[in-house]
């Protein structure tokens, strides 16, 4: 006879493994654009800001939807919105290419990124009434880990294939494997809970709680700040590669992205570091880590280049776990999808309106004052934490959104 622990093994399987694909999925398809900014400029005449958009628009629906989508969920439950978040992103990626104009391109984009929202914004919640406390740990690695494979693998496909491809080419074999990972999905999330009779009002006074305590507050600005910081270098990096006077390639020039590996390791470190030395001073080191990778790519050295992204992708996903983790943790009972969805918001709303500014100063003055922005950036993501939290002791809840 088999007993329910075998059961519960199952499920347990089958739960990582469709959060695993699905954010794969989604995280290919958000950031597939990123690595063929420079081929977009050069179709499309357009400088390095106008060209950034491709990011931006659909980074910036997301983070507008996120919330509403959130706040869907917990009507009408998390896995149809989940599913329907997969299957979306798909078929707008396919359709990406096919646009016959840029602006045309960017509307589609939108759509995308309000389609992708419906998994970051829920997933986290629905691991929690699925698997409960004892089996949501786990299922989370698994999506933290498909979230940042997914980032990676998206920008190195594209990368690598637009040069035989095209860029139209390469966003296809990219929505080819968000294909892929969002059948796997469907196959395998299992049902969630019954949502019961859950109201609106209630949503509303969540968020409401989420936008009050100073500490919170402190970690949706560190995400808007550090994520746009992070984002604008990424953004201007295929540029910065590819011209003068470092003249790669666009499939070498995409292997920066392999940077994001070091980001899985350190956002599982953060943990113990916060137990050794504080969430506040685990943050604020992490920020300060970040901007001297981000000086340290200031000579037109490739091997310093490449030392800074490793350096400042280490220090960011330190970050974000840190804060996602604090946010996570000085939660109220009653808020925490608020609490959750807030912070998602924040950072990707970092990352569009970041993202694209720090492409337009790239673009008009030169990376030396990309550099001293996205610094000035991180710099007062620190002194938000430094006066907008009181040290706690505790390990934070890591709880990575992408």
């Amino acid at each position: 006879m088999i007993s329910i622990p075998y059961f519960q093994g199952v499920t347990t399987r089958r739960v990582k493994t469709a959060v695993a694909a699905a954010g794969i999925s989604s995280f290919a398809l958000l950031y597939a654009p990123q690595p063929v900014l420079p081929q977009l400029a050069a179709q499309y005449h357009l400088d390095p800001g106008g060209a950034a958009l491709a990011i931006s628009v659909a980074t910036g629906a997301l983070a507008i939807a996120v919330l509403p989508i959130a706040a869907l969920s917990e009507v009408v439950g998390r896995r149809p919105v989940i599913l329907t978040s997969v299957v979306a992103s798909v078929v707008f990626g396919l359709l990406v290419p096919l646009m016959p104009t840029y602006p045309a391109l960017l509307v589609m984009r939108a759509f995308q990124g309000i389609a992708i929202a419906g998994f970051p914004g829920v997933a986290a919640a629905y691991l929690a009434e699925r698997l409960g406390r004892a089996g949501v740990a786990a299922a989370v690695g698994a999506m933290i880990a498909g979230n940042t494979v997914g980032g990676m693998l998206g920008r190195l496909a594209s990368g690598f294939t637009a040069g035989p491809l095209g860029w139209r080419g390469a966003l296809y074999v990219v929505a080819g494997v968000g294909a892929v990972c969002s059948a796997i999905t469907v196959v395998t999330l299992p049902p969630g809970t019954s949502r019961g009779n859950v109201r609106l009002r209630a949503v509303a006074t969540g968020l409401v709680t989420a936008l009050r305590r100073p500490v919170l507050l402190a970690q949706y600005a560190v995400a808007l700040l550090a994520m746009g910081s992070f984002v604008a270098l990424y953004n201007a990096a295929g540029f910065r590669l590819t011209g003068d006077p470092l003249h790669l390639s666009p499939a070498v020039a995409s292997l920066v992205f392999l940077a994001y590996a070091t980001g899985s390791v350190s956002s599982a470190a953060a943990g113990r570091l916060v137990a050794r030395v504080g969430r506040r001073r685990a943050l604020i080191g992490s920020l300060l880590l970040t901007a001297a990778g981000a000086a340290l790519t200031l000579p037109d050295s490739l091997p310093l280049v490449i030392a800074g992204f490793l350096l400042l992708t280490c220090a960011f996903f330190a970050a974000h776990a840190v804060a996602n983790g604090w946010a996570a943790a000085e939660a109220p009972e009653d808020a925490r999808g608020q609490v959750g969805g807030t912070y998602t918001a924040s950072y990707y709303l970092g990352s569009s309106v970041g993202g694209a500014a720090g492409a337009w100063v790239y673009g008009h003055a030169g990376w030396p004052w990309l550099i001293a922005v996205v610094a000035a950036w991180l710099l007062l993501a620190v002194a938000v934490v430094g006066t907008g939290t009181r040290v706690r002791v505790g390990r934070a809840e890591l709880v990575n959104a992408g």
